[in-house]
């Protein structure tokens, strides 16, 4: 089997929110980000199920328990790891480059981090491999999802997700009713993708604290600032959401896991409500 997708969902017997709300993930994660945090903690399908969303929650093509296919004579390359170093001082931003040690008592934080670095470990027990060549795939599966949708729903991206994301919408804005992108490490190419179709699709693109301190971070965004500011010259309801700016400092790029996750969450939910009831 190849390009299959694994989706879990809950339908509330008494949804109070019309739209759907689907999960999806970043590079090398699964899933279980959005159902727990590394500390134990309900994630953010349960804070929506909370709030009246039926929710749909995905591991991604080459992911989790949506399995794998052989390599090379299906996949064509090799998976590949990323380190506990390269997640701590660069892609989530946890501690600047020399920060890292493998012992927990030497490592170092960015001052006022919020994510909860004594359960660090765990979070690296949500790691999964991850393949480089199936993008294609991976985003094939998601506008299926999107398109077996009985009415248009809300698409919520972590990471890696963001592009499949913001990509599935432009491909189907009749299924989309809403985007809401945190820390997309890439955006579609206005050149190769029309956003004038998404005038009736608002997003919501939401970012952390210490962004600039990390070359991942300072090399990925400027696709999706292009994105960003293609979609406001279209029309498009757009809100770009710095949360140091707004007075909310410490957050690593694992918000649905630090520990302000929920209050991050309300900041989403509250969004949501003032477009839609």
């Amino acid at each position: 089997m190849v390009g299959q997708m694994y989706v879990q969902y809950i339908r509330l017997s008494n949804p109070n929110r019309r739209r759907p709300l689907l999960l999806w993930h970043g590079g090398g994660m699964t899933g279980v980000n959005w159902e727990t945090t590394p500390d134990g903690r309900p994630g953010w399908q349960m804070f929506f199920l909370r709030a009246g969303f039926d929710t749909y929650v995905s591991d991604a093509v080459e992911r989790g328990r949506a399995s794998w296919a052989p390599f090379p004579n299906v996949y064509p390359e090799e998976p590949y790891f990323r380190t506990a170093r390269e997640l701590w001082e660069e892609t989530f931003r946890f501690g600047p480059a020399g920060s890292w040690h493998a012992d927990r008592a030497k490592r170092r934080t960015h001052p006022g981090l919020r994510f909860p670095t004594e359960h660090f470990d765990d979070f690296l027990c949500q790691c999964v491999p991850r393949w480089g060549c199936n993008d294609a795939l991976t985003q094939a599966a998601y506008n299926a999802l999107l398109a077996r949708m009985t009415d248009r729903a809300i698409v919520i991206t972590h990471s890696q997700a963001g592009n499949f994301g913001l990509t599935a919408a432009a491909t189907m804005p009749d299924r989309a009713r809403a985007v809401v992108s945190l820390e997309p490490s890439g955006a579609p190419d206005p050149a190769r993708c029309e956003p004038g179709v998404l005038a009736e699709v608002p997003h919501l693109f939401v970012w952390g604290d210490f962004l600039d301190r990390h070359s991942f971070w300072a090399h990925s965004r400027p696709a999706v600032e292009r994105w960003r500011d293609a979609l406001t010259i279209a029309g498009c309801d757009v809100t770009w959401l710095e949360l140091p700016a707004t007075g909310i400092r410490g957050n690593s790029h694992a918000l649905m896991a630090d520990d302000n996750s929920d209050a991050v969450a309300n900041i989403v939910l509250e969004w949501l409500s003032r477009r839609f009831k």
